[in-house]
């Protein structure tokens, strides 16, 4: 080492958060040079990594300016490192420099996070449209804050040769502009212009070449009723114009979706409000970054303008551009504009836009997948050849009177920055890899953090696993995602139900690998997940009690679960209460069949005489009643639960209120009963529950946190009083006149009295128990009318309500908590209890 004077110094320093490809290197480079210092920065598998040198007050103003790193930057941690130990590279006699990143393969663990895709941002836009500008209207304009990341990314440090773009080499000007210090793209490493970066190409769906300006022609085949397999980020989309319902109509057809809401694309919120209500919060998320497609509540003249896009519902998923294509496109559908102004200014165009996949196959990343699979379901075909590394599907949400997401699905923009859980003293941080469930798959890896406890990775939305086309998917995520940390999972968590796919590969792949399997019971994983959310509070570390709601997950006792009270404590759940049974007709079928759940209702309820004048459009229904009547003869009350399959779920007591009220006899897709008995929630004005009292029976005391549960009966909350108002409901809507408001308030009564018997079930277990906070989850928690009003009387009562903000309430997060469990049991070991 080279003396130094008394007032000059030497710091190394690692910069740790969400420090590669968002511009922090040249960023640091800029700070350091106006300071005057020597020395220089670089990307490791650590983070960042810089040495500067000079004068002592320099060098400590620099350091003070590093946690201002601009967004979408952030600086979690400064580490000092030895400046002087063996082969770190002196501090030159020139300026400041950026080194290139370390060459040599480290086995060390990879704790540099990885930058989520983001918008074009409002600099490069205003280029985007600039005739004097050489980027002008360039579809792949982007810059250090902005643009794709995880998509573009083959392996960590973030550098161009470790990225898809390694493949465009820079032309003169772009590499001046990449070494030019005052360049807003100094050192940007997707750095790109039309001599030398990717190109769009269309094609009609036959192969043909389509000449011209492809955006151009692109807008042409939308504008005439076409649809367009549009390659975007980190998938394709099905493209048409929402305006045209003809197109909307075929497109559904083709894609075999007769009935699930499809989202929009508008230029602007400016071009939303004829259509849509926006309030404050939504524009917020809808204008962030990140662009999520965010839930809207329509306007009521919305469904007969554009019919096709919602069938039944009172929202419409709805987001604005995130690519310089998509910009593009609103430009040519406006007549090519000058200026900027109508970038602000509402524009009549509204792009319907759809994941580019066939029925039921993952999302399509690469052109043979595109034109094996999308071909057929398109006119054309807009590529481009810059390589998409990684899926990463539309993050999906819907905003709460709080401005916090509900969020439906976590990819784009999100996925995969990480959830950090604090350090536990005197416990080490295991590294697990959790497959999560069956539907809206996704996989969680927890690795230790050098500094700061654990981080927690959440993929993307992959998809549900009853295909050969996603299972393979999700197997190759499962086998990456480890690599691409560098570590080795210590353990893998699953769910309870064996003959999940997800749940088998983590069996194989913990006896491949010598290490623990950990089985989750579902609920239990979904109310870990959020506890997850809050490890950073303390009372995430206390027992809480849990509402889990939805559809189904198998329970410990082999039975159909899904809307149980449950006591929780880390890696510990106890079964506290459960929903009155309900039979499942056909099993898995009832799900998809809501009348064979309306009969059932009517069976448990002794209104079988009711089911043939009910349901005598029904051929099966006369058969049902009676093999209904004929197991219940022949079986005992002690037997009856294994002789006919029950499920305490409220999800299927949703399906079976839309049944017994003929909302819809056949679900088009999951959720579909329930989220049109929501819709038909939300437009009853004057909403009340019964004034009839909640019935359930005394919840009992769980076992301590050390000791096993005692195994009292569980509570019942009996909806059979509510049940019985709405069959009633159901009666004098069948005799004239009745209208869409009777059902409407039968619709809104049912959800409200729910809430209030949810909430008034799990105060008692609180005051039971002597416990302050409520943890609600689960995909039931998706519908709005549910949520606001079960939240509402929580809190009335003086309770804390801790709900999934940050990761799906649905089974999106339940790879979340597996690993929260998983992590708490692998540290102390308990036996689990249910």
């Amino acid at each position: 080492m080279d003396a130094l004077d008394r007032h000059t110094v030497r710091r190394r320093l690692i910069l740790r958060g969400q420090v590669q490809g968002v511009g922090c290197r040249p960023w640091v480079c800029q700070q350091a040079r106006a300071l005057g210092l020597r020395g220089w920065v670089r990307n490791t598998g650590e983070g960042v990594e810089l040495l500067a040198e000079g004068p002592v007050d320099d060098v400590g103003k620099l350091v003070a300016r590093l946690p201002q790193l601009p967004a979408p930057g952030r600086v979690d941690e400064l580490v000092d490192m030895d400046a002087d130990a063996p082969g770190v590279a002196p501090a030159s006699d020139g300026a400041f420099a950026i080194l290139p990143s370390p060459t040599e393969h480290s086995p060390a663990p990879v704790h540099a996070l990885l930058g989520a895709d983001l918008a074009v941002c409002d600099t490069c836009v205003a280029e985007l449209f600039d005739p004097t500008n050489r980027r002008w209207r360039h579809p792949f304009i982007h810059c250090p804050q902005c643009g794709p990341r995880y998509t573009v990314t083959r392996r960590l440090p973030f550098d161009r040769a470790n990225t898809s773009l390694a493949e465009f080499p820079l032309c003169p000007r772009c590499d001046a502009e990449v070494h030019d210090p005052h360049d807003r793209r100094f050192h940007d490493q997707t750095q790109a212009c039309p001599d030398c970066g990717p190109r769009l190409s269309l094609f009609l769906s036959n192969g043909e070449a389509v000449p011209g300006d492809a955006i151009a022609q692109t807008w042409a085949v939308l504008a005439r009723g076409g649809i367009v397999a549009l390659q975007g980020v980190g998938g394709f989309h099905l493209c048409c114009d929402a305006r045209q319902p003809e197109a909307v109509a075929r497109l559904r057809q083709l894609k075999r979706r007769p009935t699930k809401p499809l989202a929009v694309m508008a230029a602007n919120v400016a071009s939303l409000h004829d259509e849509v209500k926006v309030s404050h919060d939504e524009a917020h998320w809808l204008t962030s970054p990140e662009r999520p497609i965010v839930l809207l509540n329509q306007r009521p003249h919305l469904p007969a303008s554009c019919p096709g896009l919602a069938p039944h519902l009172h929202t419409l998923g709805v987001m604005l551009p995130y690519t310089p294509v998509h910009h593009l496109l609103f430009h040519e559908a406006a007549g090519r504009p000058t200026g900027t102004d109508w970038l602000r200014a509402a524009q009549p165009t509204l792009l319907m836009m759809t994941s580019g996949n066939a029925p039921g196959e993952p999302l399509v990343i690469d052109h043979d997948h595109a034109w094996r699979e999308l071909a057929p379901l398109a006119d054309a075909l807009l590529l481009h050849d810059r390589a998409i590394t990684a899926r990463n599907d539309d993050s999906v949400l819907r905003v709460r009177p709080d401005g916090s997401a509900c969020w439906l699905r976590r990819g784009r923009g999100y996925a995969p920055l990480p959830l950090s859980w604090p350090a536990r003293q005197g416990a080490s941080s295991p590294t697990v890899l959790a497959l999560g469930g069956e539907l809206k798959a996704t996989l969680c890896l927890s690795t230790s953090h050098v500094s700061s406890g654990t981080q927690v990775f959440v993929s993307p939305h992959v998809g549900n696993l009853d295909n050969a086309g996603t299972r393979l998917a999700f197997e190759a995520l499962a086998q990456q995602w480890p690599e691409w940390r560098q570590v080795r999972p210590t353990a893998l968590a699953c769910d309870l139900h064996p003959d999940f796919y997800s749940s088998r590969l983590a069996a194989e792949g913990a006896t491949q690998a010598d290490v623990a399997l950990i089985p989750v019971q579902h609920h239990h994983a979904h109310m870990a997940a959020v506890l997850a959310e809050h490890a950073h509070d303390p009372a995430s570390l206390q027992p809480v009690i849990g509402l889990a709601l939805d559809g189904q997950g198998l329970g410990a006792d082999g039975q159909v679960w899904g809307g149980e009270l449950l006591w929780v404590h880390r890696d510990q759940c106890q079964r506290l209460g459960h929903l009155h049974p309900l039979p499942l007709p056909g099993g898995e079928r009832a799900a998809r069949e809501p009348w064979r759940l309306g009969i059932a209702l009517l069976h448990t309820l002794g209104r079988g005489e009711e089911i043939a004048t009910r349901f005598a459009d029904q051929p099966g229904a006369a058969l049902l009643q009676a093999w209904l009547a004929q197991t219940q003869a022949e079986t005992t009350p002690s037997s009856s639960l294994t002789a006919l399959p029950y499920s305490t779920s409220l999800g299927r007591l949703f399906d079976a209120a839309a049944g017994v009220l003929r909302v819809l006899d056949h679900s088009g897709h999951e959720g579909d009963a329930a989220m049109r008995l929501e819709s038909l929630a939300a437009r009853c004005a004057a909403r009340r529950p019964l004034p009839t009292a909640p019935t359930f029976s005394p919840v009992p005391l769980a076992g301590s946190a050390s000791s096993p549960s005692a195994r009292s009966a569980p509570s019942v909350l009996d909806w059979r009083p509510l049940m019985h108002w709405l069959c009633d409901q159901a009666t004098s809507l069948r005799a004239p006149p009745s209208s869409e408001t009777q059902l409407a308030h039968a619709a809104a009564v049912f959800h409200l009295t729910l809430a209030r018997d949810l909430a008034a079930w799990a105060t008692q277990a609180c005051t039971q128990h002597d416990i302050d906070t409520v943890v609600l989850n689960g995909g039931c928690l998706a519908n709005r009318v549910l949520d606001d009003a079960l939240t509402q009387h929580l809190q009335a009562a003086g309770l804390r309500v801790w709900r999934a903000s940050h990761y799906p309430c649905g089974d999106g997060g339940l790879s979340l908590g597996q690993a929260w469990v998983a992590h708490h049991r692998i540290a102390t070991p308990v036996s689990p209890t249910a």
